[in-house]
């Protein structure tokens, strides 16, 4: 992340780069200098595709193009000097930790590859398990998501990583399991989990999709904190320099030694003051927008080398020293080292320069050794005076031998070091061992490290005249002590005397140096002088200059930073470094990386480039960018517009208060690009953002877009202005989409041997065409707030202007659903489908249901809804009228034909309509109650023909016990039954409807006719039957004492039965009375299909029918009844009784009191008949236990 802060050091000498050079193509020894090609970096210049300048030069001739191509390289190579010194020794920067890491990015060879194995999936080739949901769910992400030419475009922008597509197929699954039933003992958490855990087996395939070779790329490995090596390799890619020019480049200037690239720093800053003063003499500033930013300018690039001065004071001196350089900084960070007038300046003591060495000393061996025996042992002790004694091993005179190695630290800067050899004594009384010779050495940090002989002092009167030792002496020298030697010195405050003393040079700190000399074995200097505030400079010559003079890098290495166009260089840097970006293996969308983000960092803060400069150019190529295809985050947009907003409005963070004409120039140009930049992109947001990837962008979009509607910093910009700007963008987006979508579908579209356009099509073509676009364009919007509805976040008002720009897009869609619906023939119901996706789709949008378009729709159709119900309504009538003249009343389901087709076409009517779910209630309540009451007098009508037909068919039925009830009598009882229960269904209102209270009655009319009609058959039927029953007892009335028939009946059985068996008279008449009432309760119990309406028919058949034998028996309460008739009457009354009561009439029904009555009758009858006749009743009886004879 580019903050706009610590690393932005404003030194400000950017804008001096109008008067600068950058290294120009003059040849010979590289000290001319061309001026900067006409400003190449700036806004209005064309932006080079490459380094390379073979597009720039075609038509050229051979040698200008040539000259062009050497003096880019030139440029490169400059340019790479700067930066492989802000890598060597970084002050200022550091490679930043806390930035989002980078996805990888998908391209189209990965895209097409996914595509191939979520297919794989679908046809079933994989082996992964999944249910229905699950595959649903992937078919829909493979079909909306993987197959867009929206994806396939983010794809080739190179802004889409997999985490991108992860992300889409999860939110969209969550959407999916959230609708599911719940599942006991299984969390949809778990199914979530389930479905993403399969989602990753089918993306991973058989092999991982992002598989690297063994060895990281230096892509690959850019979003992580870079070392020095890789750092180089990276910008050697990106300003395309060679393996070979960067060595020769890197030995030039000795990237390895930190004290040539602080002396480098040094040189610089020290450069960039003079010129400073040199400027703010000559008065030669370049245009404010303020004369007084002339002299606050000065003050700046002064104020801006003491920071860079600071930092790098700040740095420790080098590794070895740490407690050195905390002791100094201590002492140092409050010197005013840059004033050299300060009285309170602090001095250095000889304390503080005190040194530390480490020494070694190798004993090789010695020579000359004659004076001791051969097999005498001999050995060697060191020590450096001041300090321990060290002792090497023993060994024998004819083979003194050692390499034994001494190590030893002394703050001594010119130690004394002896060496002696001994041999062991052999007397008894000896104290100590024999001294053979000795050595005394005075190294110094230069003395040479190599092995030496050296002449040993031997004791007087030895024989080892030619004595010598062989050893080595390596004293090193401490970091901060950075030369020394013998030097012939005369000072006027110090060293006095013109004599030779050894001088040392300690660098205490960054820009702290000391000049000390020393005598033998002091540790504090004799003299020192302080070297503070001039910019001490030192080194060796490079052994390698020649060759370097001669492969032409000598003019890049000594180039001076303070008289080149830095402006102009790091816009070539950074442009460079933003394509290589946008080119690597990373969905980065126009993030540095780390590495990067160091790089920039370091050579702004070096070289003095301004900020807003460096962000004015960074806004610059990423709008570039963005124009062409890239995808950009505009959060990264946003923090350079805000830093360039608040330095031009003289509110920048770090308190530089100067801006240039140009740049205030720059801005406002910029401030207007971006601004129609912003616009485009909320224009095309389906395009630009698809999906919402991005994640955040429209968002970060709006706000940005909010940001540069604003006239200055402090003053936010109305609401209602944001509101307007984003309006305007929305109604284009509406238009875009639409016309997309369009071709879209036309492409999508079946192929037509000859091209149609939507006005020669047919009128069932047109209406197709219509419907599938209606599908896509619910299917955009519903993408729309699925995936864009994040601008809700940034804006309270954007759910509104969604539904405007939504509004806008259903007026466009509504010329071509108008045109299509006005070719329609008349009378042509083909058209609800479209009313019923548009309608289902708008009511159940809070925001667009009954709006503009919504209401357009209504009013379409609410003609076509009124002239169908009407032609239903007269077409159901006809068929009423016309299905029971031909009604032959065979049974069909719950009724006949006739009745089955009308409340078919009744509820199918209502279902229509209520499918409709028509939004506006009014009409809605209408069409109920309309149809509710077509429904009623549908039935009523229904009812009154079936009555009507039946009472004419009961009446041409027989009256005997011949009598069994024709099918098509029941299916009328059943068309009433089944009229009953369909009007519940067909002809109820909910009754907390307006029209409740007066639809009550009309309800209740319908509903008491029904029940009315189905009492008058059930008393009809009964009727009939007890017609039956007074017919038999019609023919007992034959036997009735005192008549005339009785009386010859009886002579004729009496006479007859002397010769022949005459039959019982009267069982037959029972028997088939009582098969007559078997068999039509038998088939009312088949044939009817309402038990309770059977029931009620057998309670009146049975009370009837006991009413009317009590009656008859009533009448001839003064005579005996005849024997025939008593048993008849017996016979039907019990099995009368029996037969119901098997039909589950209750006992409360059986046993009321006309069955009582008759039974106590016909059981006194029983018992006179029996005492006058004497068994004439042959086992009839009205007792429950007899055992009679089944008739």
């Amino acid at each position: 992340m580019l903050d706009p802060s610590s690393s932005e050091e404003e030194s400000d000498e950017g804008l001096e780069g109008e008067r600068r050079d950058v290294p120009g193509a003059a040849g010979g020894g590289g000290s001319p200098r061309a001026p900067a090609p006409a400003r190449e970096g700036r806004r209005d210049a064309p932006r080079p595709g490459s380094p390379s300048p073979s597009v720039l030069s075609e038509g050229r001739d051979e040698p200008e193009r040539r000259r062009d191509e050497e003096q880019e390289r030139r440029v490169r190579l400059q340019l790479y000097v700067f930066v492989v010194r802000c890598i060597a020794y970084p002050f200022n920067a550091k490679q930043p930790t806390d930035m989002a890491r980078r996805q990888q990015k998908l391209n189209k060879q990965q895209l097409q590859l996914l595509k191939e194995r979520f297919q794989a999936f679908l046809n079933g080739e994989t082996q992964i398990v999944a249910d229905e949901a699950f595959c649903n769910a992937v078919r829909s992400y493979y079909e909306v998501f993987l197959k867009s030419d929206r994806v396939a475009r983010m794809v080739q922008s190179g802004g889409c990583s997999a985490n991108d597509f992860r992300e889409v197929f999860k939110k969209n699954i969550e959407k999916r399991v959230r609708s599911l039933p719940e599942i006991d003992g299984l969390s949809k958490e778990t199914v979530l989990s389930s479905w993403i855990a399969k989602y990753d087996a089918i993306y991973r395939g058989e092999e991982d999709l992002c598989k690297q070779p063994n060895r990281m790329t230096l892509s690959a490995v850019s979003e992580l904190i870079l070392s020095k090596e890789q750092l180089y390799e990276m910008f050697q890619q990106i300003l395309g320099v060679k393996k070979l020019e960067h060595q020769l480049l890197y030995n030039a200037c000795q990237l390895d030694n930190a004290d040539e690239q602080a002396a480098q720093i040094r040189r610089e800053l020290d450069g960039r003051l003079q010129v400073a003063e040199k400027m703010a003499k000559e008065r030669r500033f370049p245009k404010f927008i303020a004369k007084e930013m002339e002299t606050m300018y000065i003050e700046e690039l002064r104020s801006s080398v003491n920071l860079l001065m600071a930092n790098l004071e700040s740095l420790p001196v080098s590794k070895g020293g740490p407690e050195f350089k905390l002791q100094k900084l201590k002492r140092s960070q409050n010197s005013a080292f840059l004033d050299l007038g300060d009285e309170n300046e602090i001095q250095l003591s000889k304390s503080d320069v005190v040194l530390s060495f480490t020494l070694e000393i190798v004993i090789m061996e010695v020579q000359g050794l004659k004076s001791v025996a051969p097999n005498r042992i001999v050995y060697c002790t060191m020590e450096v005076e001041g300090g321990e004694k060290l002792q090497t091993d023993q060994a024998e005179a004819s083979r003194p031998q050692w390499g034994t190695q001494g190590d030893f630290t002394t703050t001594h800067p010119r130690p004394v070091v002896k060496v002696k050899l001994f041999t062991e004594s052999t007397g008894v009384l000896a104290l100590e061992d024999k001294e053979l010779g000795r050595v005394i050495l005075y190294p110094t940090s230069n003395s040479s490290k190599s092995a030496e002989l050296h002449r040993m002092i031997v004791p007087k009167n030895s024989q080892d005249s030619d004595l010598k030792i062989k050893l080595a002496v390596r004293m090193d020298k401490p970091p901060h002590m950075k030369h020394s030697g013998y030097l012939y010195a005369l000072g006027q405050k110090v060293w006095k005397r013109w004599k030779k003393r050894y001088f040392v040079l300690v660098q205490v700190s960054q820009y702290t140096f000391a000049m000390c000399s020393y005598r033998e074995k002091k540790s504090e200097p004799q003299e020192l002088m302080q070297l503070e505030g001039y910019t001490v400079d030192y080194t060796d010559p490079h052994p390698d200059a020649d060759r370097f003079q001669k492969q032409g890098m000598d003019e890049f290495i000594s180039a001076n930073p303070c008289k080149l166009d830095h402006a102009f260089l790091f816009r070539l840097l950074q442009r460079q470094t933003l394509d290589h970006r946008l080119n690597d293996s990373y969905s980065c969308l126009g993030w540095f990386s780390p590495g990067q983000v160091f790089v920039l960092d370091e050579y702004c803060a070096r070289y003095g480039v301004r900020g807003c400069h460096r962000h004015l150019c960074y806004l610059t190529e990423l709008m570039e960018h963005s124009e062409n295809g890239a995808v950009i985050d505009p959060t990264l947009l946003h923090y350079s517009f805000a830093f360039c907003a608040s330095h031009v409005h003289g509110n920048r963070p770090d308190g530089i208060g100067t801006v240039s004409v140009e740049e205030k120039e720059r801005f406002e140009e910029i401030k207007e690009r971006l601004s129609s930049l912003l616009e485009n992109q909320i224009s095309h947001f389906r395009y630009c953002f698809p999906f919402g990837r991005p994640e955040g962008a429209l968002k970060a979009t709006l706000s940005l877009l909010e940001r540069v509607l604003m006239k200055d910093i402090a003053t936010p910009v109305p609401a209602e202005e944001v509101k307007k700007v984003v309006r305007k963008c929305l109604e284009k987006a509406a238009l875009i989409n639409y016309t997309r979508l369009t071709e879209y579908a036309k492409i999508e579209g079946p192929a037509e041997k000859e091209t149609e356009t939507m006005n020669q099509a047919t009128p069932a073509r047109k209406l197709e065409e219509v419907l599938h676009l209606a599908e896509l364009c619910i299917e955009v919007l519903q993408q729309n707030e699925e995936h864009h509805a994040e601008g809700r976040e940034a804006f309270a008002w954007w759910p509104d202007l969604l539904a405007e720009h939504a509004e806008k897009f259903w007026s466009l869609f509504t010329v071509d659903m108008d045109t299509a619906l006005e070719a329609q023939p008349q009378d042509s119901w083909d058209s609800f489908p479209l009313f019923q996706l548009l309608n289902n789709f708008l009511r159940n949008d809070t925001l667009l249901c009954n709006g503009k378009f919504h209401k357009h729709l209504q009013e379409i159709f609410v003609p076509l809804v009124v002239r169908y119900v009407d032609l239903m309504e007269s077409s159901i009538a006809q068929s009423i009228h016309r299905g029971f003249e031909q009604e032959t009343w065979q049974p069909v389901n719950n009724g006949s034909a006739t009745s089955e087709d009308l409340f078919w076409k009744l509820d199918a009517l209502q279902m229509f309509v209520c499918d409709l779910h028509w939004p506006e209630q009014e009409f809605a309540h209408h069409l109920e109650q309309r149809l509710k009451l077509m429904a009623s007098d549908m039935i009523e009508a229904c009812v009154k023909r079936t009555r009507t037909t039946f009472e004419l068919k009961l009446q041409k039925a027989s009256k005997t016990t011949d009598l069994r009830l024709p099918a098509s009598v029941c299916t009328m009882f059943n068309v009433l039954v089944d009229a009953r229960k369909q009007s519940t269904k067909l002809c109820a209102l909910d009754g907390g409807q307006e029209f409740g209270s007066q639809w009550q009655q009309y309800h209740s009319k319908i509903d008491d006719l029904i029940d009315n009609t189905v009492k008058d058959i059930i008393s009809l039927l009964v009727s009939k039957f007890v017609s039956v029953l007074e017919g038999v007892l019609s023919k007992l009335s034959r036997y009735d004492e005192g008549t005339f028939f009785s009386s010859i009946l009886s002579f004729t059985v009496k006479a007859a039965a002397k010769y022949v068996d005459v039959p019982k008279p009267g069982m037959d008449l029972a028997d088939t009375y009582i098969m007559f009432v078997r068999q039509n309760q038998d088939i009312l119990r088949e044939k009817v299909n309402e038990e309770m309406y059977i029931e009620k028919l057998f309670d009146q058949w049975y009370s009837n029918s006991m009413k009317v034998i009590c009656v008859w028996l009533a009448d001839r309460l003064d005579i005996q009844l005849h024997i025939y008739q008593l048993k008849t009457l017996i016979k039907i009354v019990k099995k009368t009784y029996r037969d119901f009561r098997l039909q589950g009439v209750l006992e409360g029904t059986l046993n009321s009191k006309t069955y009582d009555t008759l039974h106590r009758r016909l059981t006194v009858e029983e018992a006179t008949a029996s005492v006058s006749e004497g068994g004439g009743l042959q086992g009839i009886t009205m007792k429950d236990s007899d055992e009679e004879e089944e008739g």
